[in-house]
């Protein structure tokens, strides 16, 4: 075996363990990043089977043209309520529409298990059929309008 053939293999053999260094912390990288990525899902899926909430009643009040909803946070989760989304026969009602209050407290952001949620929109005319609240988790719960 010459010079040339043995010179052909050492070069060769420094490419691979360069393009192993190079390669090697991107792959870790990616591995540690999938593995932050599945913590995260399941995390999300705990908080998913820790929520349910359950929607007591629903008044429409003709009158001034407002829709009243009154629902129980009844599972172990604290929910957000400015992340709590309404939905009037399919569709979101302006912002400015929306107000909330839980246990009477008109400032609050929380909305602790256990805790009930009253969530009045105005300017809803006519009569709707059905009211669904959607978690920030996406669970949600429809009922029909005066049931």
């Amino acid at each position: 075996m010459g010079f040339s053939v043995s010179g052909s293999a050492a070069i060769v053999f420094i490419g691979l363990i360069v393009a192993a260094g190079i390669a090697i912390p991107s792959v870790v990288g990616s591995f540690g990043s999938m593995a932050s990525a599945q913590g995260q899902q399941t995390d999300r899926g705990v908080e998913t089977l820790n929520t349910d909430i359950e929607i007591h009643n629903t008044t429409y009040n003709a009158t001034d043209d407002e829709l009243d909803v009154r629902l129980a946070n009844t599972g172990s989760k604290t929910l957000s309520v400015n992340k709590t989304s309404t939905l009037i026969d399919g569709t979101i009602p302006p912002a400015g529409d929306v107000t909330t209050d839980v246990e009477g407290n008109t400032n609050a952001d929380l909305w602790l298990p256990g805790e009930t949620l009253n969530v009045t929109v105005s300017n809803v005319s006519p009569e709707p059929d059905r009211v669904k609240i959607v978690t920030e988790n996406g669970i949600a719960e429809t009922a029909e309008v005066g049931g």
